[in-house]
């Protein structure tokens, strides 16, 4: 697998290389240089296939030549060992659970495939592996978990303070060992800020072995395809082949990682691009001028994004042509007062309690299929996170149906460990230097 930069379609690199360096020099994002394009037999009959085989068949695709296939299959069995099961809410919709990892959040596919993935790649002796990683909130515990104890390795949380659930902080701060949380005194997009400013200081570079666990490493987005793939052929076994997806949009590594199983064959009929207030891409597809703003605080603070780093990928995906993207992509936004009703909706419907990214996915699934009310298709919307992380947000009637899983307990009796940091660089590249 070779793979180039957003920035330079002409540079070249290998798989781990990307991997390790998250970034390209000139800031762009790598993408492989080939996209490869399933076997139509196998699309036709993926219904017989498990999550395990259908994420091996995906990888070992993409990965081409990266590492032997059988050490690429026993990493796929480690990494992915939880179901993604697709829940029929009524005839045609139908919620795609992605919150039964250990870190009861969509990021446990990226983080578990990415830290086995590196974990593979270092050899002994190495200089120690900093994974510096910003977080909105769920990516940061599924990151913690995943690196957790991985031998040489040394990663870094950020993440805004007083702007994610008390859940969400724990799972960041609760784990020692190898894992340090930075509580910083800003948004999120700060705490992005002073990622990438790390992964372009020559002189950091030069001292520490720098690397992202962010959607912006590509190690992250490919686990990610697996989900969209078996939740067709979960479809496919009900006798059901035409679907939308709505996807919970923050900083856009998901919905990239679906569009990218779409280049692959993926038979689907669109992607619903859901966001909150922080509406950079909505306002893009309307407008056609791509204006980031700082984010906004919001319920479903995971997508509390104002500058998406993987929309630079979806546009070369789409060869930057903001047509053709529009064929395959439409996006919604909704507020916190949308969000509440989004979330009494659900249950009043359904009975199943929906937390404030997946009421933004089906809102925004709600909403095109009032816009597309002639076209036959299964609506599926993407739940990101179990509603556990976020009681704060329901009403009590809702509150008191929340089951809270045994490791959720387990954490709300661990002290809280974390060092608080200013939005300034020098701070952080000074506790960076520190090691």
């Amino acid at each position: 697998m070779k793979l180039y930069s957003t920035n330079n379609h002409s540079l070249s690199v290998d798989f781990a290389t990307a991997v390790f360096n998250s970034m390209p020099l000139d800031k762009g994002l790598y993408m492989p240089v080939s996209i490869p394009e399933l076997d139509k037999e196998f699309i036709d009959n993926i219904d017989q296939f498990s999550l395990s085989e259908i994420a091996f068949k995906v990888a070992s695709a993409l990965l081409k030549g990266a590492m032997p296939e059988e050490d690429l299959q026993s990493i796929i069995e480690d990494a992915i060992n939880f179901e993604a099961p697709v829940v029929a809410l009524d005839d045609n919709t139908a919620v795609l659970e992605l919150f039964h990892g250990p870190s009861l959040a969509f990021k446990d596919f990226g983080a578990r495939f990415m830290s086995r993935i590196m974990a593979y790649f270092l050899k002994n002796n190495e200089k120690t592996l900093d994974v510096l990683v910003a977080t909105s909130g769920d990516t940061g515990g599924a990151v913690a978990l995943g690196f957790l104890g991985v031998p040489n390795t040394r990663v870094t949380i950020l993440y805004p303070k007083g702007k994610v659930s008390e859940i969400q902080e724990l799972q960041l701060c609760t784990n020692g060992q190898n894992i340090h949380a930075l509580e910083v005194n800003g948004t999120f997009d700060d705490c992005q800020s002073l990622v990438k400013q790390a992964f372009a200081d020559d002189e950091l570079n030069a001292k520490l072995r720098l690397t992202s666990a962010n959607s912006i490493n590509i190690s992250r987005l490919i686990p990610q395809t697996f989900y969209y793939f078996n939740a067709y052929a979960q479809l496919k076994r009900q006798g059901k082949a035409e679907v939308v997806f709505s996807v919970p949009s923050g900083n856009f590594g998901n919905i990239a990682a679906g569009l990218l199983a779409y280049k692959m064959g993926l038979p689907v009929k669109k992607f619903i691009a859901a966001t909150n207030v922080n509406d950079t891409v909505p306002r893009f597809l309307e407008t056609g001028v791509y204006e980031t703003k700082p984010s906004v605080q919001t319920y479903s603070n995971a997508m509390d994004v104002g500058a998406p780093s993987n929309w630079v990928r979806i546009m070369d995906l789409f060869k930057n042509d903001k047509e053709a993207l529009q064929q395959v992509v439409q996006s919604y936004r909704f507020t916190d007062e949308e969000t509440l009703k989004g979330i009494n909706a659900i249950y009043e419907q359904f009975n199943y309690i929906a937390c404030p990214h997946t009421a933004i996915a089906w809102l925004a699934l709600q909403q095109y299929k009032l816009e597309n009310a002639d076209i036959n298709y299964t609506g599926v919307f993407l739940s990101t996170a179990h509603a556990c992380k976020f009681p704060d947000v329901f009403p009590d009637r809702i509150k008191t149906k929340i089951e809270f899983p045994d490791q959720v307990k387990d954490l709300l009796a661990k002290p809280k460990k974390a060092e608080n940091m200013n939005t300034d660089y020098e701070s952080f590249k000074a506790y960076l230097n520190r090691y």
